[in-house]
């Protein structure tokens, strides 16, 4: 299957997803009594979205993979994160759990697309479009 569109990574819906998801856990009372930590949660999460788009349309499959780590890193920080947010009582450990295994899945789906760059041919060295990935 090519992909031909950064929409098409099954990563980067499931971390679009989680944005969506956060943006909605810290709409409580709680969070806007601390808006620095929900301006902080919101960004890593969409900073975990934005990195697997960025890198779709980089140049290289090397170039990719270092903004798909980038994203890894967004979503173990906004893990961090969730465990102040519970110590704070913001987030009730069920939400905690969701969350947090929502964003451990991001972070699988991004390993797994990490592995397959390491393994395939990279289509800069092929000649082929620059926007297209094989999988």
């Amino acid at each position: 299957m090519t992909i031909t569109k950064f929409e098409e990574i099954e990563a980067w819906t499931e971390a679009r997803s989680l944005a969506k998801t956060v943006y909605e856990a810290t709409r409580t009372d709680a969070f806007r009594a601390d808006p620095d930590l929900r301006r902080q949660m919101r960004r890593a999460a969409v900073s975990a979205m934005a990195n697997i788009a960025e890198g779709f349309d980089g140049g290289s499959n090397r170039e990719f993979a270092r903004f798909l780590r980038l994203a890894r890193r967004s979503a173990s920080e906004l893990q961090s994160h969730l465990y102040l947010c519970m110590d704070q009582d913001y987030i009730s450990g069920e939400s905690f759990d969701s969350l947090y295994s929502h964003a451990r899945k991001v972070k699988e789906l991004i390993g797994g697309f990490l592995r397959y760059l390491a393994s395939a041919p990279d289509p800069r060295n092929r000649g082929s479009s620059r926007s297209k990935r094989e999988t």
